[in-house]
């Protein structure tokens, strides 16, 4: 894990995503983890397991969550070697992290209990290293019993549903209202990368 911002501590909160691009629900979890974690690190996978990198490039998205995180003491950015939750897990505890929570809506978290891992280590196991904050997205998520002790459900903004990455790319492409969505500091460049 290359830090592009910020530094990591012994407690900290992962949100990985595409960041394609990072809108103000993207602040608003990072503002909500910090409740569970000492630092909310912003993490850009260098390979994404589920979908090819599309739309703004790599570089752009990592100068956009370098800036989102210079915005705030307790926020850092990152980018990853490894595009699983377990493989970035490790790279923060390479660099002093303590306790890992990967921040993730319950579409994602879905998707992370129930991924086919090949030769690696169960879900179960990779639970020990790690553990879920999942927010509401839509729907509340209830993860199996068996796992209830590494999975917290977080607590965020009912005005956040309806922002999306996807979203603040289709308003841009139709012309419509977006910049409410994206945090101020990154608008400019977003639309230049979006259009």
């Amino acid at each position: 894990m290359e830090l592009l911002a910020g530094a990591l501590n012994a407690s900290v909160a992962l949100l990985a995503g595409a960041w394609n691009p990072p809108t103000r629900a993207h602040l608003e979890l990072a503002r909500a983890a910090l409740g569970w974690a000492r630092r909310a690190v912003f993490v850009l996978p260098r390979a994404f397991p589920h979908k090819p990198l599309e739309g703004a490039s790599f570089e752009q998205r990592a100068a956009w969550i370098r800036d989102l995180a210079s915005g705030h003491p307790l926020f850092a950015a990152a980018v990853s070697s490894g595009g699983l939750f377990l493989e970035m897990a490790r790279e923060a505890r390479a660099l002093g992290a303590q306790r890992v929570l990967h921040v993730c809506g319950s579409d994602a978290a879905a998707r992370v209990l129930g991924w086919d891992y090949g030769g690696m280590e169960s879900i179960e196991r990779q639970l020990e290293e790690y553990e879920l904050l999942v927010a509401p997205r839509p729907l509340p998520f209830t993860p199996p019993p068996r796992l209830r002790a590494r999975i917290h459900t977080l607590i965020v903004p009912a005005l956040l549903d309806g922002i999306s990455s996807t979203e603040v790319r289709r308003r841009i492409r139709e012309g419509e209202p977006w910049r409410h969505l994206v945090p101020d500091a990154i608008a400019d460049p977003v639309e230049r990368a979006c259009r």
